[in-house]
């Protein structure tokens, strides 16, 4: 993998009053002046690996929703190539957030289209007839309900923006042409095989919240 520096990328900060309020580890908001988790840096790690490690490091901590939040800004400042992978990394920690919410429905959503989103695709380079198909919709992508003052504030679903002129050139110097800006350092078949099995227990009609263990996103 290639473990240059990435063009800079920060998370966008959600509303202020959704800023004010206090949530807990699975994204759901608090009673104010309530204890809650504290909110994430704004800056994203520079490289992806680092970026893989901090959203390790905080699925080991139970803190699934803000796992997702790294995940989900590495997808905005991913080379367009790659942003299939982050993408769908992102959307199966949501889907993780919804089993820990009892969200069975919501969970089976997002873990599908993040299988769907790391299923192996041909480059564009091999021929318009098996170019990547194109990403969904916002609408379609939106892995949590809509916001509201007692709903938890969701995701970014929107597709992320090209990278500015100054940035396209280092994208794709931290991409390459084999397009490995972070894929060979992640575990799909540990990840993907993960997914599947929770998948298949939520499909049999469990929730299992109990037992619940986060997927190893890196090659050992």
């Amino acid at each position: 993998m290639n473990d240059r520096p990435i063009p800079r990328h920060r998370r966008e900060p959600p509303p202020l009053a959704a800023a004010q309020r206090p949530r807990d580890r699975l994204g759901r908001p608090l009673p104010y002046g309530s204890p809650g988790v504290p909110p994430l840096t704004e800056d994203l790690p520079r490289s992806p690996r680092e970026i893989l490690l901090t959203a390790q490091n905080l699925l080991d901590e139970g803190l699934y929703f803000q796992a997702h939040e790294v995940l989900e800004a590495a997808w905005k400042a991913a080379p367009a190539l790659e942003r299939d992978l982050w993408r769908g990394l992102t959307q199966i920690v949501v889907g993780l957030v919804h089993v820990g919410r009892g969200n069975r429905q919501g969970a089976i959503t997002l873990l599908r289209r993040g299988l769907a989103g790391l299923a192996p695709r041909p480059r564009p380079s091999e021929g318009p007839a098996s170019a990547p198909a194109a990403i969904d919709s916002a609408a379609a992508d939106s892995p949590l309900p809509p916001g509201g003052p007692d709903r938890p504030r969701e995701p970014d679903a929107a597709a992320p923006a090209e990278p500015a002129a100054g940035q396209a050139g280092q994208a794709g110097q931290a991409g390459g042409a084999g397009g490995g800006w972070g894929r060979r350092d992640v575990d799909l078949p540990g990840v993907t095989g993960w997914a599947d099995d929770l998948l298949r227990r939520l499909e049999a009609g469990e929730v299992p919240v109990a037992d619940l263990r986060p997927p190893r996103l890196l090659r050992s």
